[in-house]
This record gives C-alpha cells, sequence and structure tokens, in this order.
C-alpha cells in the first residue's frame, strides 16, 4: 500500500520539477538576450500614401464579333470567292451558289404578277363602266355588284403575284452568300461543286472581328465583395469617370502596348468557381491578339489612401502562412506584428492592415534578431545608396 500511493506523489514531484526547470531556462534565455549587445538592424518609418489598387486576373482573348455562314437557299457552291485567312468587308460575296433555278423562279414570278396587273387593269375599267350605267338603269345592280367584286379579287391577285415576286428575289439573293460583318475568315469548309442546303448545321466558313478584341476575364466574389465594402466605407476611391484602365500581359510575359478598358462585369457568380465574369475591350490594330490567346490583365480598382508601401525584404511569412513583419517599439526591442498584405506596386509590398504611421519596421537584420531581443536601429539604405527619409528614433543605450 505505501509503495502505491508513493508513485503518483514521485510524479508530481517530476512534472514539478520539470516545468521549474523550463521556466529557469526561459528566463535564463531572455536574460542572455538582454545581457547582449544591441544588433544594428536598418529601419524604415512607415506612413500611410494613396496607393492605387491593382488586381491581376488571368483570361482569354474573344473576338469581338463572330459570324457563322450558312446558306439559306439549297444548291450547288459554283464560286468561292475569297481568300482563306484574309480580311473581308461587311457585303462582300464569298460563295456564289448556282442561280439558274432561281432566276427561273424570278422569271415565272414576274410573268404572274404583270399577268396579274392586266387582268386588274381590265377588272378597273369594267368596274367604272358599270358604275356609270347602273345610274342610269343600264345595267342590273347585281352586275355592278359583280364587277366591283371582281376589281377586288384582281388587286388581291395582284397583291399575292407582288408577293412571290419579291419572296423568288429574295431567294435569288440568297445564292451569293454574303459577309454580314467585316473581320477575317476562316478556312472554308466546302469547295466549288458541293451540295449545301438551306440552314444546314454545318457552317461555310467564320468571320471573326478582332479589332477591338475582348478579354474575358474572371475574379473571385469574395475580392469583388471586399472592394465594394472598401468603396462604400470611403477606404477605396475611384476617379470621377469611374473608367477603369486596363494592361494586358501575353503569354510570353511581354507587355501589350495599347492600354484597354473594362467593358462588363457579369452580374451573377458562378457556382463552380465561385468567380465573376469580367470582359475587357482593346483595340487591336495590327492583329497581335488573336482569339483563344492566354493572357493577364492587370486592372486599377480603385485607390486607397490607407496603405504603406514596404520594401519586400521587410515582409516574411509565420509557418501558417501569415504575412508578418519586425517592428521596433518605444523600448528598441523587437516585437512580431501581423500584417495584411493587398499586392504589390513595383518592388514594394502593399500592406494595407496591421502597421500604423511612424512604426519602425525592420528591413534588413532580420537574420540576426528575434521577439524581445534590443537593438539599434539606423536609417535603411534603398537601393542606389540614398538613405530612406523617415525619420529614425535614436538607439538605444547597451545593456550591461
Amino acid at each position: 500500500m505505501t509503495i502505491r500511493f508513493r508513485q503518483p506523489a514521485i510524479l508530481t514531484m517530476a512534472l514539478a520539477s520539470a516545468m521549474f526547470l523550463t521556466a529557469c531556462g526561459r528566463d535564463a534565455q531572455q536574460a542572455q538576450a538582454n545581457a547582449l549587445p544591441p544588433v544594428p538592424v536598418s529601419v524604415i518609418s512607415t506612413s500611410f500614401e494613396h496607393v492605387p489598387l491593382i488586381s491581376e486576373l488571368p483570361g482569354r482573348t474573344t473576338p469581338f464579333m463572330v459570324a457563322e455562314l450558312r446558306p439559306q437557299v439549297t444548291g450547288i457552291i459554283q464560286k468561292r470567292l475569297f481568300t482563306e485567312g484574309s480580311t473581308v468587308s461587311a457585303g462582300q460575296t464569298l460563295y456564289q451558289i448556282d442561280p439558274s433555278t432561281y432566276r427561273a423562279a424570278y422569271d415565272s414570278a414576274a410573268a404572274n404578277k404583270a399577268r396579274a396587273e392586266a387582268n386588274l387593269y381590265n377588272a378597273r375599267l369594267k368596274a367604272e363602266r358599270y358604275a356609270e350605267l347602273v345610274g342610269i338603269e343600264a345595267v342590273s345592280k347585281q352586275a355592278n355588284d359583280d364587277a366591283a367584286a371582281a376589281l377586288k379579287q384582281a388587286e388581291a391577285d395582284v397583291a399575292a403575284a407582288r408577293a412571290a415576286l419579291d419572296k423568288t428575289r429574295i431567294d435569288l439573293d440568297f445564292t451569293k452568300v454574303k459577309s454580314p460583318i467585316s473581320g477575317h475568315i476562316g478556312r472554308s469548309s466546302v469547295t466549288p461543286g458541293a451540295l449545301v442546303t438551306a440552314n444546314q448545321a454545318a457552317a461555310l466558313a467564320t468571320v471573326q472581328q478582332l479589332d477591338p478584341i475582348y478579354v474575358d476575364l474572371t475574379q473571385s466574389s469574395a475580392e469583388l465583395q471586399r472592394l465594394r465594402r472598401a468603396a462604400e466605407s470611403g477606404a477605396l476611391s475611384r476617379d470621377e469617370s469611374d473608367n477603369i484602365p486596363v494592361q494586358l500581359f501575353l503569354e510570353d510575359g511581354s507587355q501589350y502596348e495599347i492600354p484597354g478598358k473594362l467593358a462588363f462585369s457579369e452580374v451573377s457568380v458562378d457556382p463552380s468557381t465561385g468567380s465573376v465574369a469580367l470582359r475587357a475591350s482593346f483595340p487591336n490594330p495590327d492583329g497581335t491578339l488573336l482569339p483563344g490567346m492566354y493572357v493577364r490583365a492587370r486592372l486599377e480598382q480603385g485607390q486607397t489612401g490607407q496603405a504603406i508601401l514596404l520594401p519586400h525584404a521587410a515582409v516574411s511569412h509565420d509557418p501558417r502562412g501569415q504575412s508578418i513583419v519586425l517592428v521596433v517599439n518605444a523600448e528598441h526591442k523587437v516585437t512580431t506584428r501581423p500584417v495584411q498584405v493587398r499586392g504589390v506596386q513595383g518592388d514594394k509590398w502593399i500592406v494595407t492592415g496591421g502597421l500604423t504611421a511612424g512604426e519602425q519596421v525592420i528591413v534588413e537584420g532580420l537574420q540576426k534578431v528575434r521577439e524581445g531581443q534590443t537593438v539599434q536601429a539606423q536609417p535603411f539604405n534603398a537601393p542606389g545608396g540614398a538613405a530612406a527619409p523617415q525619420a529614425v528614433a535614436a538607439t538605444a543605450p547597451a545593456t550591461n
């Protein structure tokens, strides 16, 4: 019994001893850190700036207009009147379908219209004559009524003949397959001698207008909502014209020289991706942009006056991926500060949260210091040798 009760007591004493040794070790490390001379570090003093918020979004180019050519009458292709890959104009004839049967139908309809008009002329003369004779009772009222009805029938025949003539004229015009838009035409799916049918599923060729050209982009709905909340709160501002310029970068990383502008924003969210569709329009006079190209677009979605620009070297990440900086406090000791990074501007991070104006952020010497260590702060020299203009607090005295 004595041995059974003695074992828990021994475990409790061992645990207490371990905790005591750990605390002693921590105190020893802190004392050692305080005993070290201040480590020189380069710092930059923070200040709020008006910074444009740039979003970089993936996208693909799409034609401004697309027209698929399909025949509207049935017949044999006689001629192809364009060169594949060339530029065509709106209204230009691209294919000629054999018009012989449609021209014969048109001539027949024209003859029927002429016959109907001749009958109308005769019916009108008779109706006018009977109208005079019925007044002197030279003809019966029944005969007069029959003449008037025959006139109306002749007028209806002329109208029907005119409509039939218009239909045959339209069919005859459709034997010339014309381009509805101006643009670049692709390859032809038929050759002369091929039989085509009215409103067939397969297109004869496709015409695409590429100047201007669209770029379809996607942006996460969460990011879009964040920008809207920032605009409503006043943290994000836009210019008076409310235009959003867009700069384009091609697949090889080169920048497209001509800027574009945002032309359209979808009003619904894609449930499969959680993203919103955006569409930008770009001039494309030289045809550099082709449909289907993968591009990246940078667009300014406003400006914020509550941003701090920090060099890339000043921002690191903790094991959880959170962006952090090391700040020198009023006691000249190092403290770790989590920050919110919005993006980049040139060679600097755009920090929108976690810091206030006038704080000193370590830029150089991060690897030599740790939390709670006393440091000797000096101004950060930007690339090129110029010292940063921000004021830096006096260095801390050495501790014994």
